[in-house]
């Protein structure tokens, strides 16, 4: 048996915006689920394997990238960079998920190799997981010519995500909508391509389309990399039941107004966020966190409820085992506390005027995958492993 426990929390978020902040100074965990949190004093922690002193810095469930653009390994072709997922862990991120492996050099279109690549896609990082990450990958672009049985055949192997609808040889409504039907019913997830192309061979996807297709996910509803006319954003929010997924590599502007209209709305539950990354902007270890900071900043939210937008508003969209604080969910945690010299009396304070926080460790499973970020600013406080 594995047993974590983490002392002297200065402050709990839980990711559910019902109740974003959980009283207590210590979590335990066995063999890297969460068995309980509260007083130190009232819980059980003795044979721990693993003891880490908190220093009173704050506890969050490991944030969540809801649109990544892998291809194999901890290596993007897409701007010739390695170890991007390590950097990104660096950046509090503790879970991805692909949008589909488009970068792939000669990725193939043709039905029998992109269902290939989508199985040997979910395979590798399933068996590879980059620093402890973990990446939920294998994600096909659909094809014109696809049927109802390649959705099955993909499914039977595993596979539980469609690329972003738009990207591929499929451009109307109709026909995206009942291949993402047939995706649903064997339990697979889908996301579709908003705004303005992306890559070559894609195109606009409009408000219209998003409606009409259906899917589970509106992909970067601020545009990736141009976002739709205000109007029709508003009118996505007003209309739609899916997540809007606000994206690090879209328009912030757009981005705002999305905010600001799930706000109004009473819909900020359906708030998620992910970076679009890598991709022509490059690769944004820090861009969950980022935008965290900017939609409190800027979408007047709280910053304890702007955080559960990148770990448990994805979490409960997508369906996940990790990004909540909850009895026998994955012990992914992030600790983090405000940087050095940052204004703002607390760290949410600070990160509700704008600014990014420090991050001091990252936990995954229940075991430490890094320690002082090299990427975000000094914290003023960091967590020290004890045993």
């Amino acid at each position: 048996m594995e047993k974590l426990v983490i002392k002297n929390i200065g402050l709990i978020l839980s990711g559910k915006m019902e109740d974003p902040i959980f009283d207590g100074d210590c979590m335990v965990a066995i063999d890297g689920k969460i068995t309980a949190w509260g007083k130190q004093a009232d819980l059980d922690c003795e044979d721990a394997t693993c003891v880490i002193d908190a220093h009173g810095v704050t506890l969050a469930p490991g944030l969540i990238d809801s649109h990544i653009h892998p291809v194999v390994g901890d290596y993007t072709p897409r701007q010739q960079q390695l170890h991007w997922i390590d950097s990104t862990l660096h950046g509090g991120v503790t879970t991805l998920i692909s949008a589909g492996e488009v970068h792939m050099p000669g990725r193939p279109k043709d039905i029998v190799g992109l269902k290939a690549m989508a199985i040997a896609s979910q395979r590798w990082y399933e068996n590879f997981r980059p620093s402890g990450m973990k990446v939920h990958a294998g994600a096909p672009v659909i094809e014109k010519g696809m049927v109802e049985q390649d959705f099955k055949d993909m499914a039977d192997a595993g596979v539980k995500l469609l690329g972003e609808v738009g990207l591929g040889t499929v451009k109307d409504g109709k026909t995206a909508q009942q291949m993402v039907g047939w995706a649903r019913k064997y339990g697979m997830q889908s996301t579709i391509h908003t705004g303005g192309p992306s890559i070559p061979g894609s195109g606009l996807i409009d408000a219209d389309m998003v409606m009409e297709t259906g899917t589970d996910v509106i992909g970067h509803i601020n545009g990736g990399h141009s976002a739709l006319p205000d109007d029709q954003i508003i009118c996505l929010c007003e209309n739609c039941q899916s997540a809007f997924e606000i994206v690090h590599n879209g328009n912030e502007r757009a981005a705002v107004l999305t905010i600001n209209t799930a706000r109004e709305l009473g819909k900020l539950d359906q708030v998620i966020l992910g970076t679009d990354g890598p991709a022509g902007s490059g690769v944004q270890p820090l861009g969950i966190l980022r935008m965290i900071a900017m939609l409190s900043a800027f979408g007047n939210v709280p910053a304890e409820i702007a955080f559960c937008f990148g770990n448990g508003n994805t979490s409960r969209q997508r369906k996940l085992d990790t990004g909540l604080i909850e009895v026998g969910m994955c012990a992914d945690f992030v600790l983090l506390d405000q940087a050095q010299h940052a204004p703002g009396k607390t760290m949410l304070e600070s990160v509700a005027l704008g600014n990014l926080p420090g991050v001091g460790m990252t936990v995954i499973d229940g075991v430490v995958r890094s320690e002082r970020s090299r990427n975000t600013p000094p914290a003023q406080n960091l967590p020290e492993r004890i045993v």
